[in-house]
Parts: structure tokens; C-alpha cells; sequence
């Protein structure tokens, strides 16, 4: 008889639901740098911790790390971490750089229309943060430099039509040479 799904071909009970500590379903596949689910026996590199409270000086540490090691989906879920937890106030912030790194994450895997479409919605979101807020370099980001960086990048992906590398393309989120 065929199996539909056995542990065999799955690397789990057939049937069963991968599930986190708290019980929530969770898919426990390794994934690769780029957040794409691995094979459950392949290896993988190392999940980012959710509901990581940071300071904002952490949470740009830590994001600016893992968007030069090419793992911008990882960047991203550092970015919706503060997100979720810091102050209203700092929240579109936040999000719009989460889709900044969610847009290279798509344009690196070659889900090149969505890449740009984030790219171009997370440079909008953070520019109208700085503009409401009247911070143009909240915790250090270069939020000009950055948008910069990510309208560039939607446009050399329009008119290249290929998928980047994720960590020659990363963004410099601080300092002189933000955006890069």
C-alpha cells in the first residue's frame, strides 16, 4: 500500500501538526537564509526567536547583522518584533522597514513583482513615519538613505528582471553610507 504522508517522507508522524511550546501551530521545517522551508531532515539555518523584546539600538544591531549575512527574511522578523512590541508612536516605522526587508527577501527568491511592490511600499511607509514624526534619523536609521536604497533597488529589478543577491544588495541602515 502507498503512504500518504508518513513519517518517512515527512520526518514526523503522519498526521501530525508541528506545534510550538505553547502549543500554537507552527511549522518546524529548517528553513534557508532566505526563509524558504528546507526538507525536515535538510539542514537549515538558525530560526530568528519571536517575540524578542530589544531596545531599538538591539533591534538595528541585530537586523543590520543579519541583512550582511544575506537573511533579510530574518531581518524582517527582527524589525516586526519591535513592531509588535515597542511604542504606537514607532509602530509604521517599524513596519515599513519590516517590508523593506521583506521586499529583498522576494526580489532575492525571484518573486521579482512582489519585491518591488514591497520595496516601494516600505519606503513610502517609513518616509511618511520620519515626515508625521519629524525624526529623519530615528535610533540612527538614515530613513532617506534607506528609501533611497530601496527605490533604486525596485528600479534596477524592473529593468534587470532578475532575482538579487540578498547580501550584496543589503541596505546600510545607519550612518554616512546608508542605503549604500
Amino acid at each position: 500500500m502507498g503512504s500518504t504522508g508518513s513519517e518517512e517522507s515527512t520526518g514526523r508522524p503522519a498526521g501530525a501538526r508541528d506545534r510550538d511550546s505553547e502549543g500554537r501551530a507552527r511549522n518546524a521545517r529548517p528553513r534557508d537564509g532566505l526563509g524558504r522551508p528546507l526538507p525536515y531532515d535538510a539542514p537549515g539555518v538558525p530560526r530568528q526567536p519571536e517575540g524578542v523584546v530589544r531596545t531599538p539600538g538591539e533591534t538595528v544591531a541585530e537586523a543590520q547583522r543579519l541583512l550582511d549575512e544575506g537573511k533579510p527574511f530574518h531581518a524582517h522578523e527582527v524589525f516586526e518584533d519591535a513592531w509588535k512590541s515597542g511604542p504606537d508612536t514607532e509602530r509604521e516605522l517599524w513596519r515599513g522597514l519590516a517590508q523593506l526587508a521583506v521586499g529583498l527577501t522576494h526580489t532575492a527568491r525571484g518573486n521579482l513583482t512582489g519585491g518591488v511592490r514591497l520595496l516601494r511600499r516600505g519606503a513610502g511607509a517609513a518616509e511618511a513615519w520620519a515626515s508625521g514624526s519629524g525624526e529623519a534619523t530615528p535610533h540612527g536609521i538614515d530613513v532617506a538613505g534607506v528609501a533611497a536604497w530601496a527605490r533604486e533597488l525596485a528600479e534596477d529589478v524592473e529593468r534587470e528582471g532578475r532575482p538579487v543577491d540578498a547580501g550584496a544588495r543589503a541596505p546600510r541602515l545607519r550612518g554616512a553610507d546608508a542605503g549604500r
